[in-house]
């Protein structure tokens, strides 16, 4: 097939990757923290873990796993928001060959005990703030070993007491829990130093993540990532990434790392980098979050548009010394047009927009870090990376065409965990993953997202999409967020329906009114219009608009 993109990549990027560097994550780990031994990895919250001692202490956690009895290709949970523990966890379980399963710290016991016994968890590493929604499932899992942790068990003494009295005493985060038969993460670490590490053979083609889906189609399901995947999206992303320089970045890792986004992007991607992830804790906290921006050079920051919206509206940021920025990406959810521009004119820094999914491990299409300006497309397929844009019949459509976007390539999911039905629907006999997205192609290569096929709104027979109204609202100045779902309309089938939350107080659905005529054709315009204090969003800030369609 053609492949225009590859006349617009960035000089220096190859039309394809070498997957013959690493054998698996845990060779990326190893040949990192021996090349870069003295080189911080991690940070959070005043305390660092060079290589060295990421080196130590994730061999000692897979000594003591495979001490328990956990065997190669067993499942592990891993329940915590980004803390150290968390990378400690993460490359130790995959050192002793076994299979990552990221469970996102907020679940309600539904969905935790759903996601355990799907996976057939055998152990989890779980932060005491959230041990007592694991008691109450407790009997329904099949889980065979508990490892608690308080947050800040890896911080240097006597901070690491303060922290944890602070949590738990002060500001009540610790309900009271009882898991009889748990042993404590620096317990582990402990009889993990006194323990040989056996060889593991790690398989290319091993399972290293049952990554969860969100489940805004029906149930979540676990997308089976292999060494092969994870590996060649991050011999991808070097590959793009061509103006960084090993063991000299920093970058700010404020999304959960239990998310594809960052667990690739920012954890794997800057370890075989040899750079430093600075962890957000809490990026919540906005005013904390400026603080910790600013007491370090930082040279890249990935997140979701509504994490820089929300940095842009806090005080001080403006005031930061962005100098040493090289990179700001943005996924996970559309970029809008006025939070790039705006982000610019303070940061000076392009916002560049990529794409991805749980199945692509996640990078499918980056824009040119080296682009100027915002240009409203999610960029160009990667490395070893074909993209199409396929009709309704299957057909391949011609550029300009919208239609559903499908992408193939090493980064493609093995499939779905123990559900090979759904596997058949979203991957086709070639190889290709229908993405579920409705795009377009320009004939220079570059896709654009039109929409969600689920959040498209159908108005008299046109359609409508979401996105295209949230940017143009976005423009308005006493506007902050925003999001348009489609309503059920007995004339015309659907209409427009606004959420928006004020940035002036002195906006009214008048003002919004006139200006989505100003802007958009007849059957675009909102039929109603709703004022917010704010909007329901993901684990990772991502607005839902399934949510906002049941009010």
């Amino acid at each position: 097939m053609e492949k225009p993109w590859l006349k617009s990549y960035p000089p220096g990027v190859p039309e394809n990757i070498d997957l013959g560097e690493f054998s698996s994550i845990a060779d990326v780990l190893e040949q990192s923290c021996d090349k870069y031994k003295d080189r911080m990895a991690y940070h959070n919250m005043g305390a660092e873990l060079s290589y060295s001692d990421l080196e130590y202490l994730t061999r000692n956690f897979a000594a003591a796993l495979q001490e328990m009895g956990l065997q190669q290709g067993d499942r592990i949970a891993l329940m915590m928001p980004n803390i150290l523990q968390y990378p400690v966890a993460l490359f130790g379980a995959l050192r002793a060959g076994l299979v990552i399963v990221n469970t996102n710290p907020m679940y309600t016991a539904r969905e935790l005990r759903h996601q355990l016994v799907d996976a057939g968890a055998k152990a989890i590493v779980v932060v005491e703030n959230f041990a007592s929604v694991l008691e109450s499932v407790r009997d329904d899992v099949p889980l065979e070993h508990i490892i608690t942790t308080g947050v800040g068990d890896l911080l240097d003494f006597p901070k690491s007491l303060l922290v944890n009295f602070v949590v738990k005493y002060v500001k009540k985060g610790v309900p009271a829990w009882q898991l009889p038969g748990s042993e404590k993460f620096q317990d582990v670490l402990d009889k993990g130093s006194k323990l040989p590490l056996r060889p593991v053979n790690i398989a290319f083609e091993d399972v290293a993540f049952l990554q969860y889906t969100g489940g805004t189609t029906g149930v979540a399901k676990g997308a089976m990532l292999t060494h092969r995947n994870i590996v060649a999206n991050l011999l991808q992303a070097r590959a793009w990434l061509a103006q960084l320089d090993d063991s000299q970045e920093i970058i700010i890792t404020a999304l959960p790392l239990y998310h594809i986004f960052a667990l690739t992007a920012n954890c794997l991607t800057f370890i075989y980098l040899g750079g430093s992830n600075i962890l957000i804790t809490d990026p919540r906290d906005m005013p904390g979050f400026v603080k910790e921006l600013n007491r370090h050079p930082f040279t890249a920051l990935t997140g979701v548009n509504t994490l820089f919206n929300a940095l842009l509206h806090t005080d001080g940021f403006a005031e930061l010394d962005f100098s040493t920025v090289k990179m700001c990406l943005g996924g996970g959810m559309a970029v809008q047009k006025a939070v790039a521009e705006q982000w610019k004119k303070v940061t000076g820094v392009t916002l560049v927009e990529a794409y991805g999914l749980t199945e692509t491990s996640p990078a499918a299409c980056i824009n040119p870090v080296t682009l100027e300006e915002y240009n409203g497309f999610i960029g160009l397929p990667i490395s070893s990376t074909e993209g199409a844009i396929k009709g309704d019949d299957g057909q391949f459509l011609p550029a300009g065409e919208a239609g559903e976007l499908c992408i193939r390539g090493p980064q493609v999911m093995k499939g779905y965990w123990q559900r090979q039905e759904a596997t058949d629907e979203v991957i086709d006999p070639d190889g290709w993953l229908h993405t579920g997205d409705i795009a377009c192609m320009s004939d220079a290569g570059f896709f654009k997202i039109v929409d969600r096929k689920k959040d498209m709104i159908l108005v008299s027979g046109f359609n409508v999409y979401p996105n295209e109204i949230e940017d143009v609202v976005a423009l308005h100045p006493k506007v902050l967020e925003v999001a348009a779902v489609g309503m059920p309309d007995e004339k015309s089938g659907e209409v427009v329906s606004l959420f928006i939350v004020k940035k002036d107080p002195s906006l009214t659905e008048q003002e919004i009114k006139a200006f989505c005529k100003e802007n958009l054709t007849g059957y675009k315009r909102p039929r109603y219009v709703e004022f917010m204090d704010e909007l329901p969003k993901s684990n990772v800030g991502k607005i839902l608009r399934r949510e906002l369609r049941k009010s």
